[in-house]
């Protein structure tokens, strides 16, 4: 069992109400639809060489397939333990000791309707010899309509406002680096925000970043479910389908080959099925 001074648990206690209210919002839109599909919640141990069970830590894969959400994951772990050596060199803070302690929620939703954007998000708080936030959250229309691009950026906007002008700037331009398949010359969707290494030196700073993330899940709620509501009704065609799962492929390539998240829970012993939950249902390539 992983024992966690206030900062770690606080974080972990706030990813999990945070995932809760998101999975009640979702199974809402579901009987809204006239549906009745639920999240399976299904725990999980991590298991790392030279740690006895519980040592390192494990977390919940929350999983949904309905009508409107024909998949959506919404994952909390907390693990911790050591990184390899060849591992630890590239981790912010693990050069020189490759000891760690994380814990996060992930997101990822895939819709039915083409006409329902896809969406990500990834909030987390690391700790190695320093203590960080990182995370982001970005749309992922296959047919993207302005009102909701708009909607969704100006909610992440309000979101960063209290932490500085630049803020919400900055990390839009991250994102728009950062959610790019440089083998394709494209944008994975149309943005969102994206930072990572928001140090927490003292309390004060663990304060001032912890608002910024809870303000982003916050800002979460609000747009993304009202996007949904407005689109998950739209009639589609046969070829407004295909043209989704094409760009579905799109979505995987970037998720197997680039995304840090993937990369991080393939490295420490994570849930594989929780770390690969980001994937599409169904996609095809030309």
């Amino acid at each position: 069992m992983i024992t966690l001074d206030p900062q770690p648990q606080a974080a972990r206690d706030h990813f999990q109400a945070l995932r809760d209210r998101i999975c009640d919002e979702f199974e809402a839109i579901e009987r809204e639809a006239g549906g009745d599909a639920r999240f399976a919640h299904i725990p999980w141990d991590r298991e790392a060489p030279g740690l006895t069970e519980g040592e390192g830590g494990g977390g919940v894969r929350a999983v949904m397939k309905g009508r409107v959400f024909e998949k959506v994951g919404v994952n909390v772990s907390t693990v911790g333990g050591e990184f390899a050596p060849e591992f630890a060199a590239s981790i912010h803070g693990a050069s020189n000791d490759p000891r760690f302690f994380a814990t996060g929620i992930s997101l990822v939703a895939h819709m039915t309707n083409p006409h329902v954007p896809a969406v990500h998000m990834n909030l987390r708080f690391l700790e190695t010899t320093k203590r960080w936030f990182g995370g982001g959250a970005d749309l992922n229309p296959p047919i993207p309509y302005a009102e909701d691009t708009d909607a969704f950026h100006a909610r992440l906007r309000a979101a960063c406002v209290p932490h500085g002008p630049e803020v919400y700037d900055r990390y839009a331009k991250w994102a728009e680096d950062y959610f790019f398949i440089p083998h394709r010359g494209v944008q994975r969707g149309v943005g969102g925000i994206f930072f990572d290494h928001l140090e927490c030196p003292d309390t004060a700073a663990f304060d001032r970043n912890f608002a910024l993330v809870q303000g982003i899940g916050e800002a979460f709620l609000d747009s993304f479910p009202a996007i949904v509501r407005r689109r998950m009704g739209a009639a589609f065609t046969p070829d407004e389908r295909r043209a989704q799962l094409i760009w579905r492929g799109l979505y995987a390539e970037f998720n197997l080959v680039y995304d840090r998240g993937t990369l991080f829970g393939l490295k420490t012993g994570g849930n594989i099925d929780a770390i690969l939950m980001s994937l599409p249902p169904e996609a095809i390539w030309e």
